[in-house]
């Protein structure tokens, strides 16, 4: 699939790191270095803007190896930027951590999937089908339970 994408920054744009990847890293696009305090929120650039086709959204994700080292990740957890948005790509970063982080231009922070969706039409009804789970819920599956 081909996107149409401009870049702004001086980075260069998303790609693959290997074969097997899903997730095509972000960089902070800044002027100057941004500290984030523990429990602090910022909306930082990247300077991206996309064109995708409809049935198309980017997820945007943190990277692992910043959430778990420095405790940096996303507010939004995973974001979503949906085939008619063309804004710039913006990232609601938060530093979980106890330190402060400091970021520099040009770090990779977060990380983008590509992924279909569908729309659906919704359809009242009074009932719904039966499962074998019905109404289990938050860590109901892979138990023994009895019927």
């Amino acid at each position: 699939m081909k996107v149409k994408i401009i870049n702004k920054s001086p980075h260069p744009l998303p790609q693959y790191k290997t074969s097997g990847s899903a997730g095509m890293d972000l960089c902070v696009w800044l002027e100057e270095e941004v500290t984030l305090e523990p429990l602090e929120r910022q909306l930082l650039s990247t300077g991206l803007y996309i064109s995708l086709p409809p049935g198309v959204e980017a997820q945007i994700r943190p990277r692992s190896g910043m959430s778990i080292k420095h405790g940096l990740t996303l507010v939004n957890a995973v974001g979503t930027i949906d085939s008619d948005y063309r804004g710039e790509i913006r990232l609601a970063l938060v530093n979980l951590s106890q330190e402060p982080i400091t970021l520099q231009d040009g770090d990779r922070v977060a990380q983008m999937v590509i992924a279909s969706y569908a729309q659906v039409k919704w359809e009242e009804t009074d009932s719904l089908d039966e499962t074998d789970r019905a109404e289990g819920g938050f860590g109901s599956t892979g138990r023994n339970q009895e019927v």
